[in-house]
């Protein structure tokens, strides 16, 4: 006789493949089927942009049951796919009117969680397109209670330049960014004074925006071309460098950068404010 009870069932209409934890959903998916079809797109702008070089590269990973079921089942309420097709209002987006921090890159989100946790006036909208990540975050920010999370999926360049009003933004967070570090791929980086020009339309006077990397020749870059845009001020009298923040959690992975000597260069800029910032009397 078979024991029912260890006989695998399948699963209703709409409920998800019962699986062990850490185990991959990769082949539970019927050819062309979407990998969630209530959850992140694979590709939400599609064609409808120019082709430029990117700055990222997408990673294909593995995805575990916890983090499928986070997808599935909070995409539509705290997820944001970018597809450039409309300008979104952050304060429907939030639910409220607290200060917007758009952090770019947050890997697995465990960073971006804590620092939701201590700080519950702010928001984070945290873009990437790793989505065992997106999916560890929203677990996360389930897991805890922490509403002022939002995950966008997709380009951050296209969530700024098409979906973001001017001024939208309290701050700007990119930590460890990829390096990029052979020279034919320095075109590669983030931190480019044309993104720089970008972001300064979208942030608030006064907006914190805070870098770090581990790859000091990166952070040379950085800290050179934020000193050269007329936008961004060094909140650093020296010009130099800053100490990690409290506020910024030191991660296990960048612990174990440290223990290996790696060098950590955090960059603390404010948006300056400009002539048409100004309100008439």
């Amino acid at each position: 006789m078979t024991d029912s009870l260890n006989t695998p069932q399948a699963p209703a209409p709409g409920e998800l493949p019962r699986h062990e934890p850490g185990v991959s959903l990769r082949h539970t998916r019927a050819k062309g089927e979407p990998r969630f079809p209530d959850g992140p797109r694979a590709d939400p702008a599609g064609s409808h942009f120019e082709r430029r070089i990117r700055s990222f590269q997408p990673r294909r990973s593995r995805v575990t049951a916890g983090q499928a079921d986070a997808l599935q089942r909070l995409w539509s309420t705290w997820g944001l796919d970018i597809d450039g097709q409309r300008v979104i209002d952050l304060a429907e987006l939030f639910g409220n009117t607290r200060p917007v921090v758009l952090e770019i890159g947050f890997g697995m989100g465990e960073a971006t969680a804590r620092m939701a946790a201590a700080d519950p006036d702010t928001d984070i909208l945290a873009v990437d397109v790793h989505t065992p990540g997106q999916g560890n975050l929203l677990s996360l920010a389930d897991r805890h209670g922490l509403g002022n999370v939002r995950v966008g999926n997709g380009d951050a360049i296209i969530l700024l330049r098409e979906m973001l009003t001017p001024d939208s933004l309290g701050g700007l967070r990119v930590y460890f960014p990829d390096p990029w570090p052979k020279k034919r791929h320095h075109k590669r980086r983030l931190i480019q004074p044309e993104f720089l020009t970008l972001a300064a339309t979208r942030l608030r006077p006064g907006a914190l925006v805070h870098c770090a990397t581990d790859w000091e020749p990166y952070a040379q870059q950085m800290l050179d071309v934020l000193t050269a845009h007329p936008d961004f001020e060094n909140t650093r009298p020296d010009g130099g460098f800053a100490p990690r923040p409290g506020f910024r959690p030191l991660t296990r992975f960048e612990g174990q950068g440290l223990e290996k000597g790696h060098v950590v260069n955090d960059l603390l800029f404010r948006r300056v404010p400009r002539p048409e910032d100004q309100q008439p009397q």
